[in-house]
């Protein structure tokens, strides 16, 4: 979900922008990753040993220059790792590849309202997760709850996190706006528009599996079908056949 974060945001984030850590500096992946990374993200577990190998230096680079904090929570290692693992899934096939648009992922307890508030007293729409614009360009927003859901159930094709990388990537051409123009050829950019005005229409007309959330734009769409892609691969190409083949075109192997 992207959502401009307003001046009200201040008051919550701005102690971890001020005063935040440096990034976590690793030589080499330790031990107990591969067991965490195994057991709860499928994606990784699906992979051959020396991909999974290539996946954890990945998530070393990652972590030497993206800051993660916590907000009113102690960082737990498992949190770092699962916040690395989202990054990485979109990018896995990108040689060299880092996001050019995020340099700090805010970790919050809980669903936050467009105030940042995670109490139980906070009114208004909970949000999962959230990247900024303006002031607060090049930050991440991630419920912990919502980034631990995400890897807990392997068959809903929802991941708050992967989503929220997803709109990085989109993002990379000046605008969030479904039509990832940095990661596809420019003959595949209308049979994109074609094939994504379809299904949003069949969501819409609750004619889908896809999640609903992804009829509500084509920002949104283009972040829910990757969710799928990465989390129900074979689903998705048994199901929606061009639609797969499009995202494969997405994120296959690029420098």
């Amino acid at each position: 979900m992207i959502y401009i974060i307003t001046i009200a945001v201040i008051a919550g984030i701005l102690f971890a922008i001020l005063y935040k850590k440096k990034p976590v500096e690793i030589e080499t992946p330790p031990k107990h990753w591969h067991q965490i990374l195994d057991t709860h993200v499928l994606y990784y577990h699906k992979l051959t040993p020396s991909e999974q190998h290539l996946f954890q230096q990945k998530m070393i680079d990652f972590l030497s220059y993206i800051t993660i904090e916590g907000v009113q929570l102690t960082l737990e290692d498992k949190d770092r790792i699962l916040v690395a693992a989202s990054g990485i899934i979109p990018i896995f096939k990108f040689d060299h590849w880092r996001y050019p648009n995020l340099n700090t992922v805010l970790l919050y307890p809980d669903y936050f309202n467009e105030d940042l508030e995670f109490n139980a007293s906070a009114e208004g729409k909970k949000i999962a997760g959230l990247v900024g614009t303006g002031r607060f360009k090049n930050q991440m927003i991630l419920s912990k709850k919502a980034l631990y859901h995400g890897f807990s159930n392997k068959t809903d094709k929802n991941n708050t996190a992967v989503h929220e990388f997803v709109h990085l990537l989109d993002k990379l051409d000046g605008a969030t706006d479904g039509i990832p123009e940095r990661l596809l050829e420019q003959e595949n950019i209308l049979p994109w528009l074609h094939i994504m005005h379809s299904k949003m229409e069949a969501i819409n007309n609750y004619n889908s599996d896809i999640r609903n959330y992804g009829g509500t734009s084509q920002t949104e769409f283009f972040a829910v079908a990757a969710e799928y892609f990465f989390e129900r691969p074979q689903l998705l190409e048994q199901k929606h056949p061009d639609l797969y083949q499009m995202l494969l075109k997405c994120f296959s192997k690029r420098e």
